[in-house]
Formats: structure tokens, C-alpha cells, sequence
């Protein structure tokens, strides 16, 4: 059993603004009935300004974390854009791999970056959900295909499977107080979708939004990124990849076809497409280009025997599942489930 969480604010600092005050303690306040206590790190509820200015303290947030005997689990406040400017922090002196412990570590989104870190120094993470933008939900509870993970990992430490949620979600366009207790509007959903390739294969999963990871090669955001994530080797070598499972999912921005394609590109052009055992898509932002990128995935992968599936309930689209990174999964289309070996 999770007893004591600790929350980092590792890129955007959006948890520390009055603006979401009333959300911060609707996720307090649930995570307390869930049996558990909650610290914010030092740094984390110091607003947006400073979480932008100071990626030197919130690598100390996540160094300290790791390193407290006391604290259980390290949950992220929400994601960002400019996580990788912790890189020098964590890697210039060996400080991430020195603090590395078997915490359970829990975020999506630009936090991918985090996860790639954790996973370079041998850490096994969780991705999927983050505490503002699931556990803070402002409907009267958490959407329950959501809360159903997120109670398995606290109560649990893990997670044994994943099957699809039978609904999505619209995203949400308001957050002010008055929006507190309005249910999102719910759509039917169609379970996992095999695009092609065998319905049943196996490898540890690793991977995450596609929006940062393509910012690993592409300068576009911050010039500097491809640099640093070069020079502290962040993207894993070829035999790393080897028979593994690469997780994607899309961002609210909604990338577009164009740039969807130049992302899978330049995975491509790593070659680890040649080394996979197969990929795995999160379901878009109310399904927005959901046929476009599944036409891109299948021309510019070009591996037509390479295991493809999507509309998995991960990422940016609510509701969300968990995923294990680091383990090995067993991806089953026909019974419509992930396994995990835990």
C-alpha cells in the first residue's frame, strides 16, 4: 500500500497559480480518502515563473524524492514542455543514478522525458495520469476507468493488466470554480484496434508522448533540447530498443498529419523500427486525425509484419489507464488486454 506521495512540479509549475487552487485541494482531499498522505516538494507549488526559471530545483525536488525513505511514491503535478533542462542536473555528476531507488514514479506528457531519464539510470516507472489532470478532475469524483488504475497502483505498487475503457471523454475547455461537479460528455469507444500485423506479441514497453520524444531530434521548441538530449544520450541505443514495445500517444495540441509524419520519420531513421516486437498508440484528443495518423503509421513505419495497434486509453485523452514501463507485457488484440508481468 502508497502511504505517503510526494508531488513534483519537473516542468510546469501550473499547480502553484491561484487559478487552480480549487482543484489542488479537490486532489488533496481525494488523496487523503484514498488512505494516503501528501507532501509537495520544496519547489513545487512555487508558481509558473519560478518552476520555468529553476530547472536546477526541481531536479533537487526529484532528487530528494527519490532519496526520503519516508516518501512511497513520486507523482508528477502535471506536464509541460522543458523538462529536459533538468538533464545537466541529473546527469553531469551521476546524481540521478546515485538516488535511483525502486519508488513507484507516476506522469504523462512532457514528463516522458523523465521517464527516458529514470529509465536510463534502471528505474521501472509508471505512465499514464498525473494529479492535476486526473486525480484534481473537476466532476464529482475521478472518471472511474481512470480511478480504477490509479487505486490498483496505490493499493498495489503495480499494475497486472490493461483492457480498454468502453467510453471516452471531450476534453475539458473550462476549469474555473463554477466548473466544479459538471461531467465531462462521454462518446461509446471501440476497444483496441489492430492495424496490423500479429494480434499477440511480447516486450517491455517504453515510449510516451510522441510530441516530446520527436522534440528529442527536432529543435523546432527549444533549439537546445536535440543538443543536450544528445549529449547525455537520452534516447536509448539500438539494443536497448531491441524486442521492445514503443508507446505512443499525441498531445493537446493535436499535432498535425504533417508533422505526425515528420515525427515518425525521424523515429524511423534511428532504426528502431527494424527492432521492435511491435507499437502501441494512445487514442487522440477527441479523436482528432484519428484516421490520418493511422494511415501515416502504417506508409512510414513500412514494416507491414510490425504489430500495430491504437486506441489504447493512455495519454492526453481521458479516461486514462496506467502503464508499466520497464516490464515485461503481453499485448493481446483478440482478447482485447495488456498483460504485464510483474
Amino acid at each position: 500500500m502508497i502511504e505517503n506521495i510526494a508531488i513534483v512540479s519537473l516542468s510546469n509549475g501550473t499547480i502553484g497559480e491561484a487559478c487552480v487552487r480549487h482543484e489542488v485541494n479537490i486532489g488533496i482531499k481525494r488523496l487523503n480518502e484514498l488512505g494516503t498522505t501528501v507532501r509537495f516538494m520544496p519547489h513545487a507549488l512555487k508558481g509558473m515563473e519560478y518552476v520555468r526559471t529553476h530547472p536546477a530545483e526541481r531536479a533537487a525536488d526529484l532528487l530528494q524524492a527519490l532519496k526520503d525513505p519516508e516518501i512511497d511514491m513520486i507523482l508528477c503535478a502535471i506536464g509541460g514542455d522543458d523538462t529536459y533542462r533538468l538533464l545537466p542536473h541529473l546527469f553531469a555528476h551521476n546524481e540521478l543514478a546515485e538516488a535511483a531507488s525502486n519508488k513507484v514514479f507516476l506522469g504523462f506528457s512532457d514528463t516522458t522525458v523523465n521517464h527516458f531519464m529514470l529509465h536510463k539510470v534502471g528505474m521501472k516507472t509508471f505512465y499514464g495520469q498525473s494529479f492535476l489532470a486526473d486525480v484534481c478532475e473537476l466532476g464529482r469524483d475521478m472518471l472511474p476507468y481512470t480511478k480504477e488504475y490509479f487505486e490498483e497502483l496505490i493499493s498495489t505498487g503495480t499494475i497486472k493488466e490493461v483492457r480498454p475503457s468502453g467510453v471516452w471523454y471531450e476534453v475539458r475547455t473550462d476549469y474555473g470554480i463554477d466548473q466544479v461537479g459538471t461531467p465531462l460528455k462521454a462518446h461509446s469507444d471501440h476497444g483496441f484496434e489492430l492495424l496490423q500485423g500479429n494480434p499477440v506479441f511480447s516486450g517491455g514497453i517504453l515510449g510516451g508522448c510522441i510530441d516530446t520524444i520527436y522534440d528529442f531530434f527536432n529543435g523546432d521548441r527549444y533549439a537546445d533540447m536535440p543538443l543536450l538530449c544528445e549529449k547525455y544520450r537520452l534516447f536509448p541505443e539500438m539494443e536497448d530498443w531491441a524486442g521492445k514495445i514503443l508507446l505512443l500517444e499525441t498531445s493537446e495540441e493535436r499535432m498535425s498529419p504533417q508533422k505526425y509524419r515528420r515525427a515518425i520519420l525521424a523515429l524511423k531513421e534511428t532504426g528502431i523500427f527494424d527492432v521492435l516486437s511491435g507499437v502501441l498508440t494512445g487514442k487522440p484528443v477527441d479523436e482528432t486525425y484519428a484516421q490520418e495518423y493511422k494511415q501515416i503509421l502504417v506508409d512510414a513505419i513500412a514494416h507491414p509484419d510490425l504489430p500495430i495497434v491504437c486506441n489504447v486509453n493512455i495519454g492526453h485523452a481521458q479516461p486514462r489507464c496506467i502503464i508499466p514501463l520497464g516490464v515485461e507485457a503481453t499485448v493481446d488484440t483478440e482478447n482485447q488486454v495488456i498483460r504485464f508481468a510483474n
